[in-house]
Order: C-alpha cells, then sequence, then structure tokens
C-alpha cells in the first residue's frame, strides 16, 4: 500500500499571524494556487483509490481539489483533525504568550488551557492510521490530506517512535509525503515535497 500524507496549503492563519490549530480558517488565493498545483502533480504520477481528509475546511478545500483532479472518493475523517489548541486557538502569537504562557517542561498527558494532551493526540492519530491501514488493500494507493501537526503524529506512529521523540518532520504548505506499507513493513519514500510549486 501506498501512502501519500499531504498538508493543506496556505491559510488566512498564515496570513494573520495567529494560532491555528482548531481554528478553521479557509485557504487564501495563495494556498488555492498551492493546491491546484499538487493535484495536478498527484494526478500524473499516482492513481488514487481514496483519499481521507480531516474536516477542517483548509485541508477539505485542498482535498477537493485533489478528488476533482483524480476523481478519487473522499472520506472525511475527524481523527486527521490538527491538535486542539484551546484556548489558543485564533489567537495573534502575541496575545496568547501574555495570555496563556508556555509551559516548560510540560508533561504529554497535560492538556492546558482546555487543550488536547499529546498523548490523547497521539492517540486519536494512531486510531485513525490503524483504521485507513486496515481497511485499504495492499495494493491500493491512499491519500491523507491533514495538518502540520498531524503529520508529525502520523509520522510517529508510523515509525513506532515514542510521543516525547525531539525529531521533527518538516511540512510545507502542500507538502507531500510518500510512505509505504507491505505486509507490516513501512518505508519512506520521500518526505515534504514541494516540487509541484516550483
Amino acid at each position: 500500500m501506498k501512502l501519500l500524507i499531504i498538508r493543506h496549503g496556505e491559510s488566512e492563519a498564515d496570513i494573520l499571524k495567529v494560532h491555528e490549530g482548531r481554528a478553521d480558517f479557509a485557504l487564501t488565493e495563495e494556498g488555492q494556487r498551492q493546491v491546484i498545483a499538487m493535484a495536478r502533480w498527484v494526478a500524473q504520477r499516482f492513481k488514487i483509490d481514496r483519499i481521507y481528509v480531516s474536516t477542517l475546511q483548509r485541508a477539505l478545500q485542498t482535498a477537493e481539489a485533489l478528488a476533482a483532479a483524480t476523481n478519487a472518493p473522499l472520506i472525511h475523517e475527524p481523527g486527521l483533525r490538527e491538535h486542539d489548541n484551546g484556548l489558543l486557538a485564533g489567537l495573534p502569537f502575541e496575545e496568547a504568550l501574555v495570555k496563556y504562557p508556555p509551559i516548560p517542561n510540560r508533561p504529554p498527558h497535560m492538556g492546558p488551557y482546555e487543550m488536547e494532551s499529546e498523548i490523547d493526540f497521539r492517540c486519536r492519530v494512531e486510531k485513525a492510521l490503524s483504521q485507513i491501514l486496515y481497511e485499504n488493500k495492499d495494493d491500493s494507493t491512499i491519500a491523507l490530506v491533514c495538518h502540520g501537526g498531524t503529520i508529525k503524529m502520523l509520522y510517529q506512529a508510523f515509525l513506532g517512535l515514542p510521543i516525547a521523540s525531539d525529531v521533527v518532520f518538516v511540512t510545507g504548505d502542500t507538502g507531500i509525503h510518500l510512505w509505504e506499507y507491505d505486509s507490516g513493513r513501512r518505508r519512506i519514500l520521500f518526505s515534504n515535497s514541494i516540487e509541484h510549486l516550483s
């Protein structure tokens, strides 16, 4: 099974310089351009069988462009939503820093400021990935359209890394990652490709 993990395009939150997370911002005009380029690139190289997508609109808009280009069915998967950042959602960075300062060495079970803990986030994303792997055929090609934080957790789950891992996985706007899952063997074929934007 091939898995294409795709981040959404540029959103309005990127321009406004606010915390996004569960705040539900739409794509910008630049984001729309990015997703059209990504969808065209993917459609020329892969036959997508299914697209699983976060239910937040920036991911939905990205996945809709991919579905239009590939004719693949779209499946809404709430487990792929971005980290629930609680009271920080939608707040300007500077305001959030004053109202809800970071907690040094915060343990992964703690979810301050009404946010989802790292453990809960990882469990939610890993459950969604497990279900996706279980319900699709070995020879299928599946796309998951989601968010930067979610992609970090997908990597941790796919590679069996601990929650407290300090390994960083970079994903730009519409960055594409290609993984392979074969009889329990897991391979990263490429990571964060943005060739389609050049």
